[in-house]
């Protein structure tokens, strides 16, 4: 009988505690533990070690494995030095059995909490006010909420930040038009609008009141000018300013709806929030020298960025004209987010394209002591969405793809998908139109996931859709099919049973299952989302794996064996389920 593990402590975490317990001397020496294709594990510490203490690398080996029959109590099957000095481990199947029923009475499944958590700010889904969402703008927001649960469950205060465009001189156009053209503003339309509708409707006259001022000196003088109305608060001008910005949250709302995400209306903090804090920003910046005046302008300069030319590039915090620019709001944004928000970390998930620029701003707050060692600041950058043809993702006549379309066929498409498979699990309309949008939008969250961040990738929604290889859709049929088994096993109840041998499949899929928490953890002190996925998508192919070799439901089983294979199965499908959960996808229960 092994000892009870505790629910922090997964396999590998006893071994390597065992490890050290047999050989004291070794202090705070790293096994080095992974897995391994020739065992359960492999230990490749001893080396090092031996170097470290000037003895024999073999010979220290089997010091250690003698030790390790006192001290593992129960953990271990076998131990093999193998090499120099590798140690090929075997754990029992009842230590590994053990260590699933401590992880199955605990909701978390054994995530840790972070041992030292504080308040991480995250700005991502970075939408612009009076503009369309397009394909452009789906990375920010899917993997933004995907690290805001991911550290929100790893015990992180997180705060989300929305920076939208609501700033510029865009909105002087836009005002100035309606100013001289009132019957624009709800032209063709009939009482309250969609989100879509009003969209639509300011993307008509923005591209109305562009038209005008590429066109008409005069105009944009005038436009300009109410530029400078809006950013004195003059109130007729504040008001139309604030109706575009409404309308567009209700756009906002709709699309994020789609998206099957929240987004609270105080999180949504755009440039304008920080419009009172730009001339104290650069105040500060001058005074403390980290900010110089050049040709007007007050910049930012740095040893290690030039031009083409050779010559130093500036971070512009304030133009020649007396303008701010992106630079005097992001940095205002860190004042806040640091001094306000007592953030330790901000998070920007941000173009990779952007990254010069946050580079600059970044290291302008360091120097000006806004980040320091205690308080650090982080791109997660992300690459482009690509079309099939590797080129950025546009229609056939060359335009950004709207997101709302995207949306929609990915919807449509998977739809499809379900309705195929429907009548054999008899699902309702409703539920077919439930579950095409849970895989639909979740195909397009984890294509997105499942990727690199900052690598590209190629958006082909007949591979998101598919029910084969690195899909969201054999991950939530794999889902759907554990809660299938559970449902079919009548009085049977998922029961551990450690003194029954696995068999081959068994291990590896428990094995894999009780990495969750490691991995987890991880992922959220990495910024590394897709880490999850692989493991989930893993984890789903030793299901398959395990399906195949080993009957759950099977007559001709003893009933702990039956009780202790749907123990196995019913805690794969609660990780599975968590997991996916955390990427913001979800897993119907019937499909």
């Amino acid at each position: 009988m092994t000892s009870v593990p505790s629910l922090a402590s997964n396999v590998q975490q006893r071994l390597a505690t065992a490890l050290s317990a047999a050989l004291p001397e070794a202090g705070s020496a790293d096994p080095l533990l992974r897995r391994s294709d020739r065992a359960d594990f492999q230990a490749n510490g001893i080396l090092a070690l031996a170097k470290r203490l000037k003895g024999n690398p073999r010979e220290l080996a089997g010091q250690v494995v003698a030790a390790l029959d006192t001290e593992s109590d129960g953990l271990l099957r076998e131990v093999e030095v193998s090499g120099p000095g590798f140690l090929n481990i075997t754990v029992s199947d009842a230590a590994i059995v053990d260590t699933l029923a401590a992880r199955a009475a605990d909701d978390r499944l054994g995530v840790p909490y972070a041992t030292d958590p504080g308040t991480t700010v995250i700005d991502w889904a970075q939408p612009n006010v009076a503009k369309e969402m397009h394909v452009g703008h789906l990375r920010s927001a899917v993997i933004g909420a995907a690290m805001v649960k991911i550290m929100e469950f790893a015990g992180e205060k997180v705060i989300s930040r929305h920076h939208i465009g609501d700033w510029g001189t865009q909105f002087g156009m836009l005002i100035q038009y309606l100013e001289e053209h009132p019957h624009e503003l709800d032209h063709g339309r009939d009482g309250e609008s969609s989100g879509e509708e009003a969209m639509s409707n300011l993307d008509r006259l923005y591209k109305a009141a562009r038209a005008v001022f590429d066109s008409d000196e005069e105009f944009k003088t005038r436009a300009r000018d109410r530029v400078v109305a809006l950013q004195a608060g003059d109130p007729a001008t504040l008001a139309l300013w604030q109706r575009f910005v409404d309308e567009s949250k209700i756009y906002f709302h709709s699309v994020f709806d789609k998206l099957d995400m929240e987004i609270a209306d105080e999180d949504i903090v755009g440039e304008s929030g920080y419009n009172d804090m730009l001339a104290e920003t650069c105040r500060l910046l001058e005074e403390s020298g980290v900010a110089v005046r050049s040709e007007g302008a007050l910049c930012v300069f740095f040893d290690d960025i030039k031009g083409p030319d050779g010559e130093p590039t500036p971070l512009i915090v304030r133009k020649s004209n007396g303008g701010y620019g992106y630079a005097a709001t992001d940095l205002s944004a860190i004042r806040n987010r640091v001094g306000e928000l007592d953030a330790r970390t901000l998070l920007y998930v941000v173009d990779v394209r952007q990254s010069m620029h946050f580079k600059m701003v970044f290291e302008t707050a360091r120097r000006a002591g806004w980040l320091n060692d205690e308080v650090k600041a982080v791109q997660l950058a992300f690459g482009t969405v690509l079309g099939a043809d590797g080129k950025p993702f546009k229609t056939r006549e060359g335009k950004t793809v709207k997101l709302v379309d995207l949306l929609d066929e990915a919807v449509d498409r998977a739809t499809a998908v379900v309705g195929e498979k429907a009548g054999k699990v008899g699902l309702s309309p409703e539920e077919i139109a439930e579950n095409g949008r849970y895989v639909g939008i979740g195909a397009i969250k984890y294509a997105d996931l499942s990727t690199s961040a900052v690598r590209d990738y190629k958006f082909d929604l007949d591979q998101m859709v598919s029910l084969n290889g690195d899909t969201s859709v054999y991950l939530q049929y794999a889902y759907a099919r554990i809660r299938s088994i559970l449902r079919k096993a009548g009085d049977a109840r998922p029961v551990p049973h450690p003194e029954l041998t696995l068999h081959p499949a068994e291990r590896a899929l428990a094995l894999h299952v009780d990495q969750f928490g490691e991995v987890v953890a991880e992922v959220a002190e990495t910024y590394e989302p897709h880490k999850l996925a692989a493991y989930l998508y893993q984890l789903a192919s030793h299901l398959t794996t395990f399906y195949d070799k080993c009957q759950v439901l099977s007559a001709d089983n003893p009933p702990e064996l039956v009780e202790n294979r749907l123990f196995l199965v019913d805690l794969t499908g609660r990780t599975l389920s968590l997991g996916m959960g955390l990427l913001g996808i979800r897993t119907p229960e019937r499909l």
